[in-house]
């Protein structure tokens, strides 16, 4: 009997320590398990593609469906028809620098759920400009020290050193993100810059607020949208917005995301086409990096720390990325023929750097359908360079996890590229 029990204790023990050892983290590439892709230019059928229709008609529908169905859930269908209004106009902000603009959009007859759009334009001009398009995580006033911005009242992660006491922002936090949102360099470049706090479409919590869009809609099933598929419905909202305002060139705007929220703006891009350009900053697992690559942050990490971020059936993976019916790669190439771009840090080590310069370049294919270059080398470039004189754009920089003002010129020089071309 006591040989039994010891058998027993021994034996779960030893799963405990197995289970350790498959949540530890990989950052060693000589660990990288071989891997295979699906097939990007393959049909369910196992037919090959080799032209832009059969892409546009029966493989890009088909890697659409199992995104939604496994990976980020389906976006509820129903319109939710917007009230819109604008709250103030500055045509000399930022000592004359600017024209700026805040406008409310609102779902219901009620004023909650609302979100508030901050939209900054060059001065000086009545051309309609491109524009940027980001989520904010820390309220529209903290990307910019302007004292004409309002102070975000939603919910917001403590975060005293910042101004943000009680989970609510106060006057001190204005401006505290603006080293991540160089807006007179944007505005000196000819763009402009809409930004919205991400909490005014989902707060990024586990527990849901009637004040969320998901209120708005029935209770999430298994295949159902979560917290980013909700961001990056947001995006399109704002989009609907932009689209309306004739100092914006609705036919030129790059939707922009860092951390989770690129993997928003890769999912937004994804299902809506009117943004022109995507661009993915440390976007990781979830956005930018191959799922199949144990390196980094994994599916088992994302379903135990942030399950609300994604559907149920998503955490059927955990630990079984090999079965998962997609890739990122195939998340790339539901933006063809529209521009791409991807960075990545050296030391974010935990978003997989190699990992999302490979899904650019393993998405290649689906652009070269359209006469297009993609990325023609799978030699990832040096620290401090960028790859890619197609359409598909990369850069890693030294660092770590952050959106900085080196990241924003690398931006600015893709969008030049595509936005500003003589034609």
């Amino acid at each position: 009997m006591k040989t039994t029990v010891l058998f027993g204790l021994t034996a779960l023990l030893l799963s405990f320590s197995v289970c350790a050892q498959e949540m530890e983290t990989n950052e060693d590439e000589r660990k990288v398990n071989a891997y295979v892709l699906p097939e990007l230019l393959r049909t369910n059928s196992g037919k090959l593609v080799r032209n832009v229709r059969d892409w546009e008609r029966v493989r890009r529908p088909e890697i659409l469906a199992a995104f939604e169905d496994y990976i980020f859930g389906k976006t509820p269908v129903r319109k939710l028809p917007p009230r819109i209004a604008v709250t103030s106009v500055d045509q000399k902000a930022l000592n004359g620098k600017a024209i700026r603009k805040q406008i409310t959009v609102f779902f219901s007859q009620k004023d909650k759920p609302k979100i508030d759009i901050l939209l900054y334009l060059p001065a000086g001009t009545r051309k309609p400009f491109p524009v940027f398009l980001a989520l904010n995580f820390e309220g529209n006033h903290s990307v910019c020290a302007d004292s004409g911005i309002t102070i975000s009242q939603r919910w917001m992660r403590y975060d005293k050193v910042r101004g943000i006491e009680n989970h609510y922002a106060t006057a001190a936090s204005r401006g505290s993100r603006a080293e991540r949102w160089p807006v007179e360099e944007i505005l000196q470049r000819g763009y402009g810059l809409a930004t919205v706090y991400q909490g005014d479409v989902e707060l990024d919590r586990p527990e849901r607020s009637p004040d969320d869009i998901h209120a708005m809609f029935r209770k999430p099933g298994p295949g159902d949208w979560g917290g980013i598929a909700a961001w990056s419905w947001g995006l399109s909202r704002v989009m609907d917005y932009l689209v309306t305002d004739t100092q914006v060139d609705a036919k030129k705007v790059a939707v922009l995301g860092h951390s989770r929220l690129g993997k928003a703006a890769l999912w937004a891009g994804a299902l809506d086409k009117r943004f022109a350009m995507v661009i993915s900053n440390n976007s990781g697992e979830g956005g930018a990096s191959l799922y199949r690559r144990n390196f980094g942050e994994t599916i088992a990490d994302l379903t135990r720390a942030v399950p609300y971020w994604f559907c149920e059936n998503f955490s059927e993976f955990s630990g079984h990325e090999n079965d998962l019916p997609v890739d990122a790669h195939e998340l790339i190439a539901l933006m063809a023929p529209r521009p791409v771009y991807v960075a990545s840090a050296v030391e974010d080590t935990w978003a997989d750097p190699r990992g999302e310069f490979l899904s650019l370049y393993h998405a290649s294919p689906a652009y070269h359908l359209y006469g297009l270059r993609g990325l023609e080398s799978n030699r990832q470039p040096d620290v401090g360079q960028n790859a890619g004189a197609g359409v598909l754009g990369y850069h890693l920089r030294k660092g770590d996890h952050e959106l900085t003002r080196i990241d924003w010129q690398y931006f600015l020089n893709f969008a030049d590229r595509y936005f500003k071309k003589k034609m």
